[in-house]
């Protein structure tokens, strides 16, 4: 992975201890694809970075031009399929070159999706009997995605996608209330090959516009320089704090900025704790506890704003918003969540007596100066999108931004000056001829993207010929062409995993099977809310063991935000309520990867570090029941709600709030809400930390523990008695505190005697 190539070159304490590059890759490519991947050399390692960076610069085309939706969507398939078959070999046994076998499955798909390209129009008109060449054209492809999906993310999300299919063709053979009359598999293989559901559906849908330009955008950050200049900053902001907890508080800093580079919680947990554990290791923290602490702050990568992971973007397509109205929802949860953090590194700290650890860095100043610039990677995408630009456009232009910012440093241009001024070129005449006349549609972003891809192609004729040349040193040219191939790289596992969620989703939305399922977790729960929620929340837990964070988020879409919605949650929190525990049980036993690629690096034990990334997640976990079980608690989205009754069923409206809770009054109910929150996080952070001032005993903790769950039900009274109890809670712990502190009076007054004595 990409976010490891510049981690040898940061300035941390004992860099001679620090992890080699090769082994950072090898973890992350155990723990993130679930997977081994092929190490390519030779022609093969030359083919498959051309088809990843072609995939790059199809994704970055589509934003220009026109093109048919199911065009697009399938030969987006067609290309990460060839790579699938590429890249992730039939079995783990790593070679340097692809087989024939794989090459014919790479034809295969291409004969599928090239197939349906050609003939999606007149095949649109007999979804449900469709001729035997498209039977047989959409068999192949559902085994090509199966197959895929099982070589990218291993066999639990290939098995589910399996028995969807089954249940789908034989549903009559099961029990009640699960049984239905079955789909034909004409039907069935229509509905995949021939439409824009299934296979073709949302999920996938997201992953060939979102994801994929995000994943350009993460790369061109990181190979000018973004991620390693994060980890630096991180570290000279926070790292010389004379607390104990000062390397903990560097680790979670770091986590959160090197997560809005990479969107991926193993590759963030991975490069964060390869340079970090000497640091933690020297500071006096357990294996253990740092392998906790790393896989924590390393999955709030896939929280936090701008990136988020992949699923947030199918919040935004499900719900029929923008992007933006997305990071806005995830920005309270996100600061409550790194709270939690801090305030359970903090009690660990002070329990292990942690140190302080100093070391070199280039002065804060002098980083922010040089590099500072990569902050706008933070901010750009939302100021674009607030500006009115499309999510897609705003990728697009800050992806521009990043390139041309570039070039501020020698050390991190993507491209040589030469590459760079032939493209601007081109698109200053592009441009010019697009004013007089002579070119149509020539706008400026269509001009630029030329340019860029001129500047591409000179790269590569230049890098070509620096190596065929064999001209020793670093050739910069080589990192626009490293950026495209990583990006399209990474999105080959997400795209297999959306295609087999979206086989899944047919087949449960064919069946009904959603609609039972929603109704079970209503009728479990009793019509309460609160006990709805908690099923859901178990429901979605246990999918998440079994299958990826992205497929895990897509079923329970399906599944379980109806049974939410039956109850009363406004959709928006169910939606972020499931991608939450969805995401939570990325770092719960016994199949988080997370905390297993940090205890890798740390040599704690992989089941205690994985109880402990829990323990540091948990009290921000609890914080999404807040959102969803009362509408002051939704406010925590950033979002407005008037809900009213109409013929039984809630209605609602959602309207962000920076312009409408101003006149409502909705800024005092945010602003109370938040700090409610905090101190909730704060109570169940010393319940489940165990510290306070000090130690803090059983009673103070189950105190502290009881007022930060009632101050979780955003409502007045629950809030008062939460707070009381956070009160009584803190009095006991001070005034116990303070009778430990002051000695014993006869004790006193016979040290004061001693020491008259000793003067004497």
């Amino acid at each position: 992975m990409s976010i490891a190539a510049n981690a040898q070159n940061n300035e941390t304490p004992d860099t001679n201890e620090v992890i080699s590059q090769e082994k950072v890759e090898q973890l992350i490519e155990e723990f993130e694809n679930e997977a081994a991947t092929r190490k390519l050399s030779g022609a093969w390692a030359w083919i498959a970075g051309i088809v990843a960076a072609a995939l790059s610069i199809y994704a970055l085309y589509w934003t220009q031009a026109i093109i048919t939706t199911q065009v697009y969507r399938a030969t987006f398939l067609m290309l990460v399929l060839a790579l699938t078959f590429f890249y992730f070999p039939l079995r783990k046994a790593a070679r340097a070159k692809v087989p024939w076998y794989d090459v014919v499955l790479a034809a295969l798909g291409a004969a599928s999706m090239i197939y349906l390209s050609l003939n999606f129009r007149e095949a649109l008109q007999r979804v449900t009997q469709p001729t035997p060449t498209e039977l047989v054209m959409g068999a192949i492809m559902l085994l090509l995605v199966l197959e895929a999906t099982r070589r990218t993310t291993g066999m639990a999300l290939t098995l589910v996608a399996i028995f969807s299919i089954l249940y789908a063709l034989f549903g009559y053979i099961f029990p009640e209330p699960f049984d239905h009359r079955g789909i034909s598999l004409q039907r069935l293989i229509g509905t995949n090959y021939l439409t824009l559901q299934g296979v073709f559906g949302v999920p996938l849908d997201v992953a060939a516009t979102f994801i994929v330009l995000f994943t350009i955008y993460g790369a061109v950050l990181e190979y000018s320089g973004a991620g390693k200049f994060f980890i630096d900053w991180s570290f000279a902001a926070l790292g010389k704090s004379k607390s104990g907890a000062g390397p903990g508080r560097t680790v979670a800093a770091a986590g959160f900025l090197l997560g809005t580079v990479s969107g991926s919680g193993v590759a963030t947990t991975v490069t964060l704790g390869s340079l970090s554990w000497p640091m933690l290791r020297k500071a006096g923290y357990d294996k253990t506890v740092a392998a906790g602490m790393l896989a924590a702050s390393g999955i709030g990568a896939t929280l936090s704003p701008p990136t988020l992971g992949a699923a947030a973007f199918l919040i935004a397509e499900y719900l029929g918003i923008s992007y933006l109205d997305v990071l806005i929802m995830a920005i309270v949860p996100t600061l409550l969540y790194y709270l939690s953090i801090v305030l359970m590194i903090e009690a660990d700290s002070r329990q292990m007596k942690t140190q302080p650890v100093e070391f070199k860095t280039e002065p804060l100043w002098d980083l922010t100066r040089k590099f500072g610039y990569h902050f706008s990677s933070l901010f750009a995408v939302a100021i674009l999108m607030a500006f009115g630009y499309t999510p897609f456009m705003a990728v697009y232009w800050s992806i521009v931004i990043a390139f041309c910012l570039s070039f501020l440093r020698p050390e991190t241009r993507l491209s040589s000056l030469k590459a760079l001024a032939a493209g601007v070129a081109l698109a200053v005449v592009l441009m010019a001829l697009e004013r007089i006349g002579v070119l149509q549609r020539m706008n400026e972003s269509v001009a630029i993207f030329w340019g860029l891809m001129l500047t591409v192609v000179i790269a590569a004729g230049m890098a070509l010929y620096k190596r065929v040349r064999a001209i020793p040193g670093e050739d910069e040219n080589m990192r626009i062409l490293r950026a495209l191939e990583y990006g399209g790289r990474s999105v080959v596992s997400i795209a297999a995993t959306t295609a087999c969620a979206g086989i899944i989703v047919s087949a449960v939305t064919l069946t009904g099977l959603g609609l039972k399922i929603s109704g079970m977790i209503v009728s479990l729960g009793g019509g309460n809310i609160l006990m709805t929620v908690f099923f859901a929340a178990v429901a979605v837990w246990v999918l998440g063991l079994a299958v990826p964070v992205t497929a895990s988020y897509i079923l329970a879409a399906v599944m379980i935000v109806p049974a939410l919605r039956q109850v009363g949650v406004p959709e928006p929190a169910a939606h972020m309520f499931i991608f939450y525990y969805a995401v939570l049980a990325d770092v719960s036993p016994p199949t988080a990867l997370a905390p297993m690629a940090a205890a890798a690096i740390t040599g704690g034990r992989p089941w205690p570090s994985m109880f402990m990334a829990w323990k540091y997640c948990l009290p921000g976990f609890l914080v999404p029941f807040m959102f969803t079980m009362t509408i002051d608690g939704t406010s925590l989205l950033l979002l407005l709600q008037q809900v009213g009754q109409d013929a039984g069923k809630v209605a609602r409206a959602f309207e962000p709030a920076w312009y409408e809770a101003f006149a409502a009054g909705g800024w005092v109910t945010i602003t109370v809400t938040f700090l409610t929150s905090c101190v909730a996080v704060g109570a169940l952070a010393v319940t489940f930390g165990g510290w306070l001032i000090r130690q803090a005993n059983l009673v103070e903790r189950i105190i502290m523990g009881i007022g930060g769950l009632a101050m979780l039900y955003a409502d007045l009274g629950a809030d008062a008695v939460g707070f009381g109890l956070f009160l009584v809670g803190l009095l006991i712990h001070v005034v116990r505190v303070r009778q430990m502190r002051q000695p014993e009076p006869v004790a006193a007054m016979e040290a004061e005697t001693r020491r008259e004595r000793s003067v004497g």
